[in-house]
């Protein structure tokens, strides 16, 4: 059975949840609310042959534990930009030739700051990125102050879009989805009664984490341990001990899967063979199969994602062959998004005829793209309209939907 719930469906479970999020270092402190400034589009420079040069910059953990992830958003960003030099397209009566700037951020903030920055030096057309809440909330607050327009496929904190920046999308669902899918999964489903909650100390890991305690509490399941680790550990011996004392039916991890695989396998030398495992779409991929390295308890994972299944994507399933034909064996969740993403904001230039930020932002929050993923929508603050998630299990190794 497919299980795919709509983020209205699951507001009113959710609300009762803080705001949470995504993936990497300890969180950030949301900026205080701004307007755009009135600045300072870069002008796109001029190219050979009377072209003119578009930039749109990706920024992403390309290095470190999660580089796996950021190579797969920076190729669905590079594919985009590959498919969008095949269609001649002219903007503002000039040919367009796109590039694309990418940048490290190691999924820290600090180094992701400094990219976003470098980015607003460069003046760049626009921004894919990033991967994690952790690095995405305060290099928005970099790109909103320069002017320059970002998309995220994959950083899912809803505090992202508290500032209420008008350069600020996000074309996912937020934890408060995710968190509360896979509550409700656990309660109405699976009648667990009493579940142990781990996060990593990430902006991701403690927003999804307290939403997905709070909605299981309100379902009337008894969280009967909360532990906490890190996103760079890898032994989890002592807190999983901890945990198995308290006999849960379910662990819930917020956390990414370079954790999640290696606490599955301690979780089976300990006995923790019937135990449920939860996580949000930071564990939701196909390297925690290797990770686990053979883990039975990988067949206990039931985890959430934003949007559809690839299947299910509108363009999902054609899109997948041509990626795993350019770049095989490196497809993990967000490739589609990010391909959307960057396809979107070349949208949004082309309905206003103008490379510039300043003129074609006004664009985006209007925007209506049959994307990949999804057909595109915004409310008010840059969260997609009518966003969806997938909760999904592993059989045989193998990602597969609920």
């Amino acid at each position: 059975m497919n299980r795919k719930l709509s983020l209205t469906a699951i507001f009113v479970a959710a609300s009762l949840a803080a705001a949470c999020g995504k993936k990497e270092e300890p969180a950030p402190t949301p900026a205080a609310p701004a307007p755009a400034p009135a600045a300072q589009a870069p002008a796109p420079a001029p190219a050979a042959g009377g072209e003119m040069v578009v930039r749109i910059g990706h920024v992403g953990p390309v290095s470190g534990p999660q580089a796996h992830y950021g190579k797969d958003n920076e190729n669905g960003s590079r594919m985009a930009i590959e498919d969008l030099n095949t269609q001649n397209i002219v903007i503002g009566g000039k040919k367009v030739k796109f590039e694309i700037q990418a940048e490290d951020d190691a999924a820290d903030p600090k180094q992701g700051t400094a990219a976003a920055q470098k980015l607003c030096d460069a003046k760049v057309n626009g921004v894919v990125g990033h991967l994690n809440s952790g690095t995405t909330i305060p290099a928005s607050k970099v790109y909103n102050d320069c002017g320059i327009p970002h998309v995220t496929g994959a950083a899912t904190n809803p505090d992202l879009t508290k500032p209420g920046y008008n350069t600020t999308y996000r074309i996912i669902a937020n934890d408060l989805a995710l968190g509360a899918g896979l509550a409700n999964y656990a309660a109405d489903d699976l009648k667990l009664k009493k579940i142990a909650v781990i996060d990593d100390r990430t902006a991701y890991g403690q927003g999804v984490a307290k939403v997905f305690a709070e909605t299981a509490k309100a379902k009337g399941i008894q969280i009967v341990d909360e532990q906490f680790t890190t996103d760079k550990a890898t032994d989890f011996m002592a807190i999983l001990t901890a945990i198995k004392a308290k006999g849960p039916d379910g662990v819930f991890f917020g956390g990414m899967d370079p954790q999640a695989g290696p606490m599955l396998r301690q979780m089976e030398q300990l006995g923790m063979n019937n135990v449920k495992y939860f996580g949000g779409d930071g564990i939701c991929t196909s390297e925690i199969a290797k990770l686990a390295a053979g883990a039975k308890t990988l067949g206990n994972v039931i985890c959430a994602e934003g949007g559809a299944s690839i299947q299910k994507m509108p363009g999902g399933t054609e899109w997948k062959a041509r990626y795993d034909a350019k770049y095989p064996n490196q497809f993990q969740v967000y490739s589609p998004y990010t391909y959307d993403a960057t396809m979107l904001l070349v949208d949004a230039m082309k309905r206003a005829d103008s490379a510039d930020p300043k003129v074609y932002i006004p664009k985006l929050i209007e925007s209506n793209y049959k994307g990949v993923t999804a057909n595109i929508q915004f409310e008010p603050n840059g969260e997609m309209k009518n966003a969806a998630i997938t909760l999904y299990k592993y059989v045989d190794g193998k990602k597969t939907p609920l």
